[in-house]
């Protein structure tokens, strides 16, 4: 069992006073029989960040920064050819006009319906086409883009940009002008679509612009999952919405179930691994069986110097 989780902390200060108060157990025995296996330092200005390289390494993809394939490993699992083209998600959002900088709403907050989102899709799909890209509806703020102009382009995941400035994440380079200036004109029609005025009348925010992320070619061979990968979701939402009386829940809930299993499976002599991740880096450790005198000095050197949570977050 290999157990990935990812904003085990945070950079915000309502995350290290929400962490002061939470008592993990069964988390702090699985550090408390586990071994350092290695980590992944970064800053919190990578375009991937280390959870989803984390995940990346766990299927034997190749991590190169803003181009790890979501989009393309979805279309595999879904039993499509990926083969020939690069892919990348595409995400109607709405970005909100301040007077120093452009932020992105979560698109959650859209509540965008199925139909509301096919029909979107639908007016948009032929722009998309004129430049090379084709276009499918996955869920209402998660649509799949195929085609040549996605190849080499890196973009920043969803997680970095959400409820934050775009200035730092927009695409760039060379092979982003062509998606920038396309941008910009799905902004224009969709400023004059009457779905915009609609949803102003019923007091809800219009979708006025789109985000790539999730770009990349699917290698050959790849595996679209990795055996024994668990990778809980409790964390993430209260950390991108800054509710961190939220995340600490969602902590008490993983220590509870997760981190009971991947612990009962290390008392049961089988290898497990665990991944923490932050905002900036990831740390690694695993457990690996041993027997007789191996476990006795393991567990002597797991007593003498133990690993305690709340000194492993500031490296994350």
């Amino acid at each position: 069992m290999h157990l990935l989780i990812s904003y085990a902390a945070a950079l915000a200060p309502g995350c290290e006073a929400a962490a002061r108060t939470l008592a993990l157990p069964r988390l702090e025995r699985l550090l408390a029989g586990m071994a350092p296996a290695g980590g992944d330092a970064g800053d919190e200005f990578t375009l991937s960040p280390p959870h989803e390289r984390a995940l990346a390494r766990a299927l034997g993809l190749p991590v190169e920064d803003g181009r790890l394939p979501w989009a393309a490993r979805s279309a595999a699992a879904d039993g499509q050819d990926v083969a020939a083209d690069a892919w990348a998600w595409v995400t109607p959002c709405h970005w909100q006009v301040a007077p120093d900088h452009i932020g992105m709403l979560d698109p959650a907050v859209l509540q965008l319906s199925e139909d509301e989102s096919r029909r979107l899709l639908a007016l948009v799909a032929p722009y998309f086409a004129e430049d090379g890209m084709a276009l499918e509806f996955v869920a209402p703020t998660r649509w799949r883009a195929r085609g040549a102009p996605l190849r080499g382009l890196a973009t920043a995941s969803l997680d970095r940009v959400t409820g934050r400035s775009i200035d730092l994440w927009m695409p760039d380079g060379p092979e982003a002008r062509p998606l920038r200036r396309l941008q910009g004109e799905m902004q224009m029609l969709l400023y004059t679509d009457p779905s915009t005025d609609a949803r102003n009348a019923r007091g809800q925010l219009a979708v006025n612009a789109f985000w790539f992320s999730g770009t990349g070619d699917w290698p050959a061979g790849a595996a679209a999952d990795a055996p024994g990968l668990e990778m809980p979701d409790d964390l993430r939402a209260a950390a991108l919405r800054d509710d961190w009386v939220a995340w600490a829940d969602g902590w008490r809930r993983i220590d509870a179930d997760a981190c009971a299993r991947l612990a009962a499976a290390v008392d049961r002599g089988e290898p497990a691994t665990l991944t923490l991740c932050g905002e900036r880096s990831s740390l690694t450790f695993r457990h690996v069986p041993r027997s007789g005198l191996g476990r006795w000095v393991h567990r002597f050197k797991s007593i003498s110097g133990r690993l305690r949570f709340p000194h492993l977050r500031e490296q994350l």
